[in-house]
C-alpha cells in the first residue's frame, strides 16, 4: 500500500513535499563536497532573496563581490562567479589558451583525472601532464613539456596549471609558486592555479591569499567556494587582466553565466566580508590533523603523504578498507597499492573522528 504521507497534497502554506530525506548525523569522509551549507551562507541566501534585482550579474551584490575579492587579491582583480569548479577551470583555461594551445599540468591534477576530458571537450585544448610527487609541480617537471614553440605538428604549451593545495593534500609556498609563476612567463605560458581549496592552503601558510597568487604572478585563479561551505558556486579571478580574452564571452557559452547570479554573489559575500572562508579551512585542516595523528598509531595503518590541508591518505588493507567504508563513506584512491583518501570539512566535528577512528582500529583489528 502507498504511503498515505507521500500521496496526500500539502495543507495550505505548508512547504508542498519538502521533508528531510536524509540523515543529519550521518558523517562521512568522501569529500567536503558531501557537507551541507554553512549556516551564515543560509542566512546571507535569505538576505539576498525577495524583490527583483537585475539578472546575469548586474545586480548589487555582484558589484559588491568584485570589491570583497579585490580586497583579497588586489586592486587589479575581476571575479566571474560561476556554477562548478570544472566550469571554472574550463573557462579560465580557455580565456588562456588559443585553439591549438595546451596546459601542463601533474598527472594528479583535477583537470586531468576527475573532469571527465571537460578540459579537452569543451575547452578544445591540450593536456600535457608531468608525474609530480606528492602533487606538486617544480620547473624542472614542467620544462618536460615545455617545448616545440616553434613545431606545428605539437600542440603549443601556453599555461601551467597547479592545483592550492594539491589532490594529494599538499600545499605549495608562495616562494614555490613564484617559481613558477618566473618559469611560465620566462617561457611565454601563463599560470593558472585551480583554487578548489585554496582557502585550506592559506590557513596553512598563514599567509594573505594575495601573497601566493597576484604577488606571486599568478594569472588567473580558479577560487573555490562549494568545498568552503558554500551551497554552490565558484568564481574565476582574473589577476593580471591583460592575459585573458572574452571572459564574459566564454562564460556565455560555457553555460556558467547564472541568470539569478545575485544567489552565487551573495554566498561570496557571506564567506569573504569576514573571517568565515578562514574559520572553515582552519578547522577543516585541524580535524584531518586530528584523523591523521590517530591514525598513525593503529597498526597496519601507513599515512603516505604529508598532511597539510584537510586530505589523509592512507594506506591499508582493502578489505578492511571496503568494511570500514560502509560505516562511514570514503574513496579508494589507488586501488593497486592499496591507498585511501579521507577529507574532512567545515562540519567534522572531533566526535566524528574519533569515532572513525575507533571504526577504523575495529576493522583493522579483526
Amino acid at each position: 500500500m502507498a504511503d498515505p504521507e507521500a500521496v496526500t497534497p500539502a495543507p495550505p502554506g505548508a512547504p508542498g513535499d519538502a521533508r528531510r530525506r536524509h540523515d543529519p548525523a550521518a558523517r562521512g569522509f568522501a569529500s567536503d563536497n558531501y557537507a551541507g551549507a554553512h549556516p551564515e551562507v543560509l542566512a546571507a541566501l535569505a538576505l539576498a532573496n525577495g524583490g527583483h534585482q537585475p539578472a546575469y550579474g548586474e545586480d548589487a551584490y555582484t558589484a559588491h563581490l568584485q570589491d570583497l575579492f579585490r580586497a583579497h587579491f588586489g586592486p587589479q582583480a575581476e571575479a566571474f562567479p560561476v556554477f562548478n569548479g570544472t566550469g571554472g577551470n574550463v573557462l579560465a583555461l580557455q580565456a588562456l589558451t588559443d585553439r591549438w594551445g595546451a596546459v601542463i599540468t601533474a598527472d594528479s591534477a583535477h583537470i586531468h583525472t576527475d573532469e571527465g576530458g571537460a578540459p579537452e571537450r569543451v575547452g578544445g585544448l591540450k593536456l600535457l601532464t608531468v608525474p609530480a610527487p606528492d602533487g606538486k609541480l617544480t620547473p624542472a617537471l614542467i620544462a618536460r613539456e615545455a617545448h616545440g614553440w616553434d613545431d606545428e605538428h605539437r600542440a603549443l604549451p601556453q599555461v601551467v596549471s597547479l592545483t592550492q593545495s594539491t589532490e594529494l593534500g599538499t600545499v605549495y609556498t608562495p616562494e614555490e609558486i613564484r617559481a613558477l609563476a618566473e618559469f611560465a612567463h620566462d617561457h611565454g605560458m601563463r599560470l593558472h592555479v585551480d583554487g578548489a581549496r585554496l582557502a585550506n592552503a592559506a590557513a596553512v601558510l598563514g599567509a594573505p591569499l594575495r601573497a601566493f597568487t597576484t604577488d606571486a604572478g599568478v594569472d588567473v585563479v580558479t577560487f573555490g567556494g562549494t568545498k568552503n561551505g558554500l551551497l554552490l558556486g565558484e568564481a574565476v579571478l582574473v589577476l593580471r587582466p591583460g592575459t585573458v580574452r572574452a571572459v564574459r564571452r566564454l562564460r556565455k557559452q560555457s553555460m556558467q553565466l547564472a541568470s539569478k547570479m545575485r544567489f552565487l554573489s551573495a554566498q561570496f559575500e557571506a564567506l569573504l566580508a569576514g573571517d568565515l572562508w578562514l574559520r572553515n579551512a582552519r578547522h577543516a585542516n585541524a580535524m584531518a590533523a586530528r584523523l591523521a595523528a590517530g591514525a598513525r598509531a593503529v597498526p597496519g595503518v601507513e599515512v603516505v603523504h604529508p598532511v597539510q590541508a584537510n586530505g589523509v591518505f592512507a594506506r591499508l588493507p582493502l578489505d578492511a578498507a571496503r568494511r570500514l567504508a560502509k560505516r562511514y563513506r570514503f574513496y579508494v584512491w589507488d586501488e593497486a597499492q592499496s591507498v585511501v583518501r579521507w577529507m574532512c570539512a567545515f562540519d567534522t566535528t572531533e566526535e566524528d573522528v574519533d569515532g572513525f577512528l575507533a571504526a577504523l582500529r575495529e576493522e583493522l583489528a579483526r
